[in-house]
Order: structure tokens, then C-alpha cells, then sequence
């Protein structure tokens, strides 16, 4: 019935229901209902359902009215306000019997004040609505019903009941009424039918968001904002409120065709309106302004600190504002706002309605209850009892900051990190932090603070909490140690220290904050590094050459020179624990033997070969060692640490450096939209104000990946991103592919780069690579220039490039490189045995896009071309390739005439009907609506998107939508005429 799909996700049935209740004006008899009563929570759509239901009647021609109880102008409630609400809905009937119907409506008003007077007012409503629809059929339309007063429910509710007018359909819409409210049942009770609207499922909040925001979107930012609500993922205006308040803050970014979040997870907040957070976090009615400030002072104090119930029970003022807070939460916990946990704690049902109430003007100074809720412990148990039997107070002091003395905060933060440090990571962290902002730097217990926290966020791969010990770090450093320090040397003499064992640990710390930085995609030589810390590293030679190693790895500028040939420097050991031995590398931190094998695998041979003998013992086989130059020839630097640590490095935690490193994984594996959607997570995450920076490699992987998919466009965003100064060989292969299909794409337009254009200017880039140590990767990159000067019959510079690939294997000796000139040799010398031995290594090494490339070559040179051209055909099919790929392939087959297979009958192209289908679900309608459109049951319905669910390989509604949005299922061939 309907012409167009309604903007509503999730709501069709439902809009369709309420329309045909508003349909049924003039009818007095049949089974359809005419009084229709819709109710749901806050937020769950309830007016954009009556209005879209009104919107598709009017456009067929019915008459729908508002019955404004609202803007009565008689008594606040009540008979009186129905009359004035009445009236008021007689007025918008033009037949010329308005003075009589309001004349008659008044009379029997005026006599209502004696016994049966409000019954009678009540008949002659129904009887003048009734007339009146007689003359000018209409239906009724009552929006906010649980914001009536008691009085006028009931009146309204009698009325409905006892006196309904024939022929006016009515449609009423609220939320559900608390069960003991004495007019709870009025409404109920006098409709036909209550329509409760259902929360929207996830597959229907993911479609609403990609609706409101008009483009494809990250399924990350979907999950992190259904994440932020809670129990209000199902809410439509709450999940619209959270991307409202994103776009305020400019917490979305279109990248590579998708919408990203550019915030923290647990960053996202509701808009940040008192009346708005009231009207949807509250299940029954708004809350006073005092309860809305008093929630925001709550939210304040459980951001920084875990609050429990107990807490506030040991409060003895009672007029103080822990009090306060402490009814507030009563208050909270029965509206089911806050939650309280088996243990006690206290948390927000809602963490986005936390973080928005934390941006609302406090009544209370947070800080000093902070303060309060610790001297309330300490006053009681003295400051070192405190913190080793309730811990989680240093989450207290931390966020009381200068409101309590060092005297007691820094024995109770210590105890609170030695009593949590085996049960609880994130509490001793958190606590050691806290005790750093306490000691001053030249406090003999400060180097051994910095050195346990260090080691233990190292452990957990908390390379964030590593870095946030920057400051304190360098404030330690510059502090002299000399014979100026002689109380602190007999302090720490009669510990069992010296300045010696400061300074060892001093130097293991500078080493791991470089080595996390690293892991974030930090460089201290990157515009904009704090000069200080580069300072401080050049003061630590051992912690300088391992920050150095970043730019070996596409982290920041490349520093050829700090990897100079010669014996390894002499490190010393601290002596602290397997943690710290920097001189045997133990821990998770690399030795200076370690970090330069880390550096010689992205350079020559000879210099992998010495730093491969300077390594002590045998624990690297030749497996390790491929690996490692492997992952060298990506800048996969968490690749590299785990072939040379072994069992001692854990690839674990979010850092950027473990994010590319799974990105590399999938791409060698084939799985590129997974890799594009690290690529997307690396990019968004650097540019979310924390300490993660920006990967050079992720933005070349990602734009060489669309650029096989045929995507020059995002192919040429991704490399804009990148600063024409980076040489890194990885970037030198995406921008050669990219300009040399850019100049195929479009021969005579000005600005597009020739082949010879696009060749010289790759090798000006190799000769940068080569200039800056970097060999890893660049077999890669002369490979892709000799595949093109093959095309473009250029004997004289084939020559060329094959004897600067040979020349590059005699240099690196890598195995990489050894297949790029036994594939070199089958695409220049038609040898199939070579291109043969190479497809072997690549395909044992998993590699699969560079194994189509060697079955194309297969498919040139061995002697029956069809198996390697069907096995390039599925490959590329599974990756996505697009033209790049599929013209080389066409051109071979056409070479060795033969044909290229077609695809399997399970991928081929969809039928209209199933098209069709797709586009209904990405529309956002329900089953129920594609069902009335295809004139099918919905069991059927069911049955095709389970059937396309297995061909396009979509999990969901949401991912099927977003498939056929944006472009996968075209890029696929599943699409007719793509």
C-alpha cells in the first residue's frame, strides 16, 4: 500500500498497523480496531511512528487531527481539559456546524458542576465527535498520554469506555504507566488494541545508524555506540543522540568510503542536555533538576574511582554532600539509572548518560568527596593498613590529586600497589602512577617506582601506561647523580642501593618507553616529538638506537647511520629481575644485539649476517630468521620482535604496532576487508588525541589494496596521507601501481602519469630506499617495474630492472628477494621451472596475492595454462581484484588462447529478485514489509536471506546492507551489469 519505504528503521509493521487504525474513519462496526493505544519506552519512537502512520493517510487522502490536550486553555486538568482539548479539535472541522457543536459542548458544561453534571459533559463530547465525523470523516491522533494528569486520564479513559464516538478512529501513544499509578489502567483498558513498540534489534540499530549518517560506516563504530547505551541500544533517539553528539565533537571521519570514530570507545556520550538525558534515561517521567545534578556529581566520582554502596554508609554527617549523594543513589537505583553490583559497586545502567552527565556543571567539588571517601578509611585504619586492605582507595586518592598531603597518600598508594599487583594489573599501575605524581624526582624510591611500573605494564603489553611515564621519567633524569645526592646515597646505601643501580634501572625504563613508543607508531624525531624526551634519549645511547630501529620499520625518519657496522655497545645489567637484564635481553625489551639484528634485517646480507653472529646462544633458527626478514619487508616491527624474542614477547594488547601487525597477517592471507578495517582503526586511532600515532606501512598496505581492487580513488586518499618525504619501499610499491594505472585509466588527461613517468619516478624512490639502509621490500617493488616494462615491450629497460633485482639478491640474500628473481626470470625468460620453484616458496610462505602473480606468469609460460589461470581466476575472485588483475589475466589467456573459467554457479550473479531483496533490507525494512511487497510469507522471506546470507557471505541484515552500499558485492560480480 505503501508507494515508498518509510524513513523509519524498524518500525515499518508497526507505522503500517497504526495507518490502518486511522484508515477505519466512518466505520461503526467490523473487527478493525478504532481505538489503537501504542506504548513503548523513552525513545523508542513513539511519535515518529503516529506521525509517519498520519503522513501516509493524509497522502491517501484521510483526515487525521491532533487532539492537543496540551495547549488547553481551561483548567490544568480534568473533564475541563478534555472539553478545551475537544473543542479545539471541532475547530479544525470546516463544515459550518462549529458554533452549534461548541455552543451545545459549552451549555451542558456550564450544568456539569452538580451530581452527573461531568457524565453528561462526557455523552455530549462523544456525540459532537461522532456528528462531526458523520459530515467530515476524521481520525484522532493523542501523543504523550503519560504526561496527563491523573484527572484528565481518567476523564479521557471514561470517555473512550463509556461514551466513544461512532465512526473517529483513535490513536493514542505513551509510555507504559508504573504499574500501582491509579490511572495506570484507564488507557488500556478503553482501547481495542495496545501496540507495544519493541526495542530495535542490533541488526536494526546498525541500519538506522548507516541511515542517519548516509553512508557506509566501520562496523566498529556500531558496536562501540550500541556499547555506550546499554540497555538503550534499542532506543532509536538514544542511538541518535550518541551520533549527534559525535558530530558535534567532530567524532566522525569518512575514510576509505567508510564513516569511522575518531574518538575513544568509551568516550561516547548522549547530547548533553539536562532535560533531554532526563526525558531518556528515566523510565517513568523527567526528573528534577536536583536529580539530574546530583547524578552528574555521582557520575564525577565513579569516572576515576570505584564507589560501592558501603562507601556511603559510613558517612555520619547527615547534612554533608556525601549524604546527599548517597539518597540520590537510592533514588537512581529504583529509577534504574545506576546499578549496584553483588559486591556493592556502583555503575551507570548507561555509560554514555555517565559521560554525558560528566560534562554538566557539578553542584559539589568531586574532588574534595574523592578526599572525603579516603580520610573516612584512613582516619579509621592509618594510610599504609588502608591501602593494603582496600586497594581500590587509590583510585581515590588519585582523583583527589593535591587536596591530600603526600604524607598520607604515598604510603597508601605503595601498599596498594603491592597488594594488587598479583590480583588486579590495572589497579598497581594506576596506583604507581598515582604515587609518581606524589614523590618528587629525587626521592631515593622514585627509579624503583618507574621501574616496577614499567616492567609490569610491559608484562600485560600496556604500552599506553609505559608511555604516561614520560614525564616523571624525565624529571628523574635530570636529576644529577653525583656526589650532591650524599643524604640520598646513605638513604639508598642503607636500602642496598647506589646511584649505579638508579641509573641501570633509569636507562631499563628509557628503553621501554622507547620500545612502547615504537609499539604506538611513536618517534621522538617526528615533527612535533617532545624535545625533552629526545634529549633524555640521547643521554641513554642504548634506549636512542632502539627508538632509532622505528624508522627501519616505517616509524618515523630513517636513521641509517645508528646501525653503522661494528661490535654491539656493552650494556650493564640493573640487576632487577628478569624484566630488566638489558644486557642478555631478557624481558620483553630487546639487547642492544637484538635491536641491531631487528635493524639488519631490513638492510644487506653481510650486515644480517654479522648481526645474526653477535646474537649469544642458538635460540634462532633459520624459521625465526625468515620470519624476521619477512616481516621486515612489511614495517611489521611486531612480526620482527616476536621471530627474534620467541617465547619472551607476547603479541598481545591494542596497540597500533599489534593492530598492523594482524593487518599484514590478513593480507598476506587474503582476508583485505579485514585488513582495510585495521587500516581504518590504525588511521582513526592516531588521530583520536592519545599517544598512538599514525603508520606510514598501513597507509601504503591499504592504498595497494585498492588499488588491486581496482579503487584508485581510495587508493590515491590513502597515499595523500602520506608525506612525499617517507621512502619506505612499501610506499614506493603503492605509488607506482598507482601511477602507472592511473596513466592506463586515462591516457590524454592532463596530470596522469605515462609509464616512463611512473617508472622513473619509482626508481628515484628506490634510490631513496637504497640511500636510507632500507632493502627489505624493495624486491617488490622492482619486481612490479619489470611486469611493467614486459607490458610495455621495452627490451633495454627489462634489462635493466632484472639486473637490478639480481643485483638487489646478491646484497640482501634474502628469501623474498630469491623469489622475486625466480619469478623475474619466468616473466623475462618464458622459464617455467623458475616461475614454478617460486610459486612453491610464496605459496609454503602464504602469500597469496603474490601467488596470483605467479600464476599468471604460470599461465604465460608453463606448458598447459589452464590450471594456473583457473587458480589465478579463484584467487583473484576471493581477494576482490579488480581491473589491475583482471586485465593482466585477460591478456595472458588471450596470449595462450584459452579462456578465462567462469565462476562457480554458487557466485554467480544475483537475480533481480534477489536484488530486489537486498535493497528492501538495506532500506531497513522488517521481514513482515518484504513479505507484503513480494506477496510471500515471511517464513519465505526468511528462507532467501538465509540463502543470501551463504552466497554474498554476509553475517547480517547489517552487513548485507552494507555490502550493497558500499560497493563489496559489485566488486564481488555479484551484481547484474557491474
Amino acid at each position: 500500500m505503501q508507494q515508498h519505504p518509510s524513513p523509519l528503521v524498524g518500525r515499518h509493521g508497526e507505522v503500517e498497523d497504526v495507518a490502518e487504525a486511522l484508515r477505519a474513519t466512518g466505520r461503526t462496526t467490523g473487527a478493525a480496531a478504532r481505538i489503537l493505544l501504542v506504548t513503548g519506552g523513552a525513545g523508542t519512537g513513539k511519535t515518529a511512528v503516529l506521525e509517519q502512520a498520519r503522513q501516509t493517510v493524509v497522502q491517501e487522502g484521510g483526515r487525521v487531527l491532533r487532539c492537543g490536550w496540551e495547549s488547553g486553555g481551561g483548567p490544568a486538568d480534568g473533564t475541563a481539559a478534555l472539553t478545551d482539548a475537544v473543542c479545539g479539535v471541532l475547530a479544525k472541522v470546516h463544515d459550518g456546524r462549529l458554533p452549534a457543536r461548541i455552543a451545545a459542548v459549552r451549555r451542558v458544561q456550564a450544568r456539569s458542576t452538580g451530581p452527573g453534571g461531568e457524565v453528561a459533559l462526557l455523552s455530549t463530547l462523544g456525540e459532537v465527535l461522532a456528528d462531526a465525523a458523520r459530515e467530515v470523516p476524521f481520525a484522532l491522533i493523542l501523543d504523550n498520554t503519560e504526561r496527563m494528569p491523573a484527572r484528565t486520564v481518567s476523564a479521557l479513559g471514561l470517555l473512550l469506555r463509556t461514551f466513544r464516538p461512532a465512526g473517529v478512529p483513535v490513536v493514542m501513544a505513551g509510555r507504559p504507566m508504573t504499574p500501582g499509578h491509579a490511572t495506570a489502567a484507564q488507557l488500556p483498558a478503553a482501547a481495542d488494541r495496545v501496540l507495544e513498540l519493541p526495542p530495535l534489534s542490533s541488526a536494526d540499530a546498525g541500519a538506522l545508524i548507516v541511515r542517519r549518517l548516509g553512508r557506509p560506516v566501520e562496523p566498529d563504530l556500531v558496536t562501540a555506540v550500541l556499547a555506550s547505551l546499554g540497555p538503550l541500544a534499542g532506543s532509536p533517539a538514544a542511538v541518535l543522540s550518541v551520533l549527534a553528539s559525535l558530530e558535534e565533537r567532530g567524532g566522525l571521519l569518512e575514510l576509505d568510503g567508510q564513516v569511522c570514530l575518531t574518538v575513544p570507545e568509551g568516550g561516547l556520550r548522549l547530547s548533553a542536555d539536562a532535560a533531554e538525558l532526563g526525558r531518556l534515561c528515566w523510565p517513568d517521567a523527567s526528573p528534577d533538576p536536583g536529580t539530574v545534578a546530583a547524578a552528574a556529581v555521582l557520575a564525577g566520582l565513579v569516572e576515576r574511582a570505584e564507589v560501592r554502596l558501603e562507601d556511603l554508609h559510613r558517612v555520619k554527617s547527615p547534612d554533608g554532600p556525601l549524604e546527599a549523594v548517597g539518597r540520590t543513589v537510592d533514588r537512581l537505583v529504583a529509577d534504574r539509572v545506576v546499578t549496584v553490583g553483588q559486591d556493592g559497586r556502583i555503575a551507570f545502567a548507561v555509560p554514555a548518560l555517565a559521560a554525558a552527565l560528566r560534562t554538566l556543571p557539578a553542584r559539589a567539588e568531586v574532588r574534595s568527596l574523592h578526599a572525603t571517601l579516603t580520610r573516612l578509611v584512613t582516619d579509621r585504619l592509618g594510610a599504609t593498613a588502608a591501602g593494603t586492605r582496600r586497594p581500590r582507595l587509590a583510585g581515590h586518592v588519585a582523583a583527589a590529586g593535591a587536596m591530600l598531603d603526600d604524607t598520607l597518600a604515598v604510603p597508601l598508594l605503595l601498599a596498594a600497589a603491592g597488594s594488587s599487583v598479583r590480583f588486579n594489573q590495572d589497579w598497581a599501575v594506576r596506583s604507581y602512577h598515582s604515587v609518581l605524581r606524589h614523590l618528587p624526582p629525587h626521592d631515593p624510591r622514585t627509579p624503583g617506582v618507574l621501574h616496577e611500573s614499567a616492567g609490569l605494564s610491559l608484562r600485560h603489553s600496556d604500552h599506553i601506561g609505559v608511555l604516561a611515564l614520560a614525564e616523571p621519567l624525565l624529571a628523574c633524569l635530570d636529576v644529577p647523580h653525583g656526589d650532591d645526592r650524599e643524604e640520598q646515597r646513605d638513604r639508598a646505601g642503607a636500602e642496598g642501593r647506589g646511584d649505579q643501580g638508579d641509573r641501570d634501572g633509569l636507562e631499563w625504563v628509557t628503553r621501554a618507553c622507547a620500545l612502547s613508543a615504537l609499539h604506538e607508531h611513536r618517534s621522538p624525531y617526528d615533527d612535533g616529538a617532545d624535545p625533552r624526551y629526545r634529549a633524555a634519549l640521547q643521554r641513554m645511547p642504548s634506549a636512542e638506537v632502539l627508538a632509532m630501529l622505528g624508522g627501519r620499520y616505517g616509524i618515523g625518519p630513517s636513521t641509517p647511520t645508528a646501525f653503522r657496522p661494528g661490535p654491539a655497545p656493552q650494556e650493564s645489567g640493573s640487576g632487577t629481575g628478569s624484566n630488566s637484564g638489558s644486557g642478555s635481553g631478557s624481558g620483553p625489551v630487546p639487547s642492544s644485539a637484538e635491536v641491531r639484528l631487528l635493524a639488519a634485517a631490513v638492510g644487506g646480507g653481510d650486515e644480517f649476517e654479522r648481526a645474526r653472529r653477535s646474537v649469544p646462544g642458538d635460540a634462532l633458527d633459520e624459521a625465526a630468521l625468515d620470519r624476521l626478514r619477512n616481516a621486515a619487508a612489511y614495517g611489521d616491527l611486531v612480526g620482527a620482535l616476536e621471530a627474534v624474542l620467541g617465547e619472551r614477547y607476547v603479541v598481545a594488547g591494542e596497540s597500533t604496532a599489534v593492530r598492523y601487525h594482524s593487518m599484514v597477517r590478513d593480507y598476506l592471507t587474503g582476508d583485505w576487508d579485514s585488513a582495510l578495517s585495521c587500516a581504518r582503526r590504525i588511521e582513526t586511532r592516531g588521530r583520536s588525541g592519545g599517544t598512538a600515532g599514525v603508520g606510514q606501512p598501513a597507509r601504503a598496505l591499504a592504498a595497494e589494496i585498492q588499488l588491486m581492487r581496482g579503487e584508485l580513488g581510495r587508493a590515491r586518499e590513502w597515499l595523500d596521507l602520506i608525506p612525499d618525504s617517507v621512502a619506505h619501499p612499501l610506499v614506493a610499491r603503492a605509488r607506482l601501481g598507482v601511477r602507472y594505472w592511473s596513466g592506463q585509466a586515462d591516457r590524454a588527461s592532463a596530470g596522469r602519469a605515462s609509464a616512463d613517468e611512473a617508472l622513473e619516478a619509482a626508481r628515484h624512490d628506490v634510490r631513496r630506499a637504497r640511500e636510507s639502509g632500507l632493502l627489505a621490500g624493495l624486491d617488490r617493488v622492482l619486481l612490479r617495474m619489470l611486469s611493467i616494462t614486459v607490458r610495455g615491450d621495452s627490451p633495454e629497460a627489462t634489462r635493466r630492472t632484472l639486473a637490478e633485482l639480481e643485483a638487489l639478491y646478491e646484497e640482501a640474500a634474502s628469501p623474498m628477494t630469491y623469489e622475486a628473481v625466480l619469478l623475474a626470470r619466468g616473466m623475462v625468460h618464458g622459464d617455467a621451472d623458475s616461475a614454478l620453484a617460486a610459486y612453491r616458496s610464496v605459496r609454503r610462505r602464504v602469500d597469496l596475492p603474490l601467488s596470483v602473480d605467479c600464476c599468471q606468469c604460470l599461465t604465460d609460460v608453463a606448458d598447459d595454462p589452464r590450471p594456473w589461470l583457473d587458480e589465478a581466476t579463484r584467487s583473484g575472485h576471493a581477494l576482490g581484484m579488480g581491473r589491475p588483475v583482471r586485465s593482466l589475466l585477460g591478456a595472458a589467456a588471450r596470449r595462450r588462447n584459452v579462456s578465462i573459467p567462469r565462476r562457480r554457479a554458487a557466485r554467480a550473479e544475483l537475480s533481480d529478485r534477489e536484488v530486489r531483496l537486498i535493497a528492501m533490507v538495506s532500506d531497513g525494512s522488517t521481514n513482515r514489509q518484504i513479505a507484503a511487497r513480494l506477496a510471500c510469507s515471511e517464513k519465505t522471506v526468511e528462507q532467501r536471506l538465509s540463502r543470501l546470507f551463504q552466497r554474498t557471505g554476509c553475517r547480517s541484515r547489517v552487513e548485507l546492507a552494507a555490502a550493497w552500499l558500499d560497493g563489496s558485492l559489485a566488486r564481488q560480480g555479484l551484481v547484474p551489469g557491474e
